[in-house]
């Protein structure tokens, strides 16, 4: 963590809790400014002030991502707080498990207005933003392990993870010429709230206590763990910094051995 982009701003959306916490927090390390932009206004405050508030590089900003001016607003006030804009971070999503026999019109709205709308409203914001400021940028994505192979169960939620793939990569190709990168960075198994909430329901689906479904989630994974919040960070703070200024249209994938490509 010895790198320091002094001057640098990033906002995170779904940085109160989880990954996007976990990537504000290594960012504001990495000496970025931070805009933790978030649904739930007591949990973003409550991580920028840990950050120490804005006299520190951190401020907490309300944004419903499933809203495309709420978006654009969010970046608004980061530019207005902060005083620039040079990353944005589309994380937040939810991961709700969707059986084929029982989605629905309103299930297939709902989690693709929150995990694939919100990273369009991001990609044009950001746009609009950086052309606005004279520069380019870098927009980065929360794909995941199951957009890359289908996983059982999460038919919605895999489909928003390949479509936001294939968005990021379009994205990169038509956005290159102004001097801006798009990549995602695709967890596999993650110890956040999201997926503790998985492992519940999965257990609980199946009449069998939590710990057997920690269990099912680590099967598969060549390292033999689950991914820590600082293992995705670490990521993320490599395709926000300079030493991924030659790369673009890539997903990378952070989940211990699952996939390989």
């Amino acid at each position: 963590m010895a790198r320091t982009d002094n001057g640098k701003v990033a906002l995170i959306t779904g940085g109160g809790q989880g990954i996007g916490r976990g990537v504000a927090e290594r960012l504001h390390a990495d000496g970025f400014k931070v805009a933790i932009a978030d649904l739930n206004r007591e949990t973003a405050s409550a991580v920028a002030e840990s950050l120490g508030g804005k006299a520190g590089g951190a401020i907490a900003v309300h944004v419903n991502v499933a809203d495309k001016d709420s978006v654009f607003a969010a970046v608004e006030q980061t530019v207005t707080e902060l005083g620039g804009f040079d990353v944005i971070i589309n994380n937040a999503g939810i991961a709700p498990t969707s059986p084929l026999e029982e989605i629905t019109e309103e299930s297939i709205a709902t989690i693709f207005s929150i995990n694939y709308n919100s990273v369009i409203w991001g990609i044009q914001a950001a746009t609009k933003t950086f052309t606005e400021l004279g520069h380019g940028g870098k927009i980065i994505s929360a794909a995941s392990q199951a957009g890359h192979i289908g996983n059982p169960g999460l038919a919605l939620y895999s489909s928003t993870k390949f479509a936001i793939r294939g968005l990021s990569q379009t994205a990169a190709r038509d956005l290159a010429p102004l001097g801006i990168t798009v990549n995602t960075f695709a967890p596999g198994i993650v110890r956040t709230p999201l997926m503790e909430n998985l492992a519940k329901k999965l257990a609980a689906d199946n009449n069998k206590p939590e710990a057997w479904g920690w269990e099912q989630f680590t099967k598969g994974i060549a390292l033999d763990r689950l991914a820590e919040v600082a293992d995705v960070a670490g990521v993320v703070s490599f395709l926000a910094g300079p030493d991924s200024n030659y790369v673009t249209g890539q997903s990378i994938l952070v989940d211990g051995g699952m996939v390989f490509n």
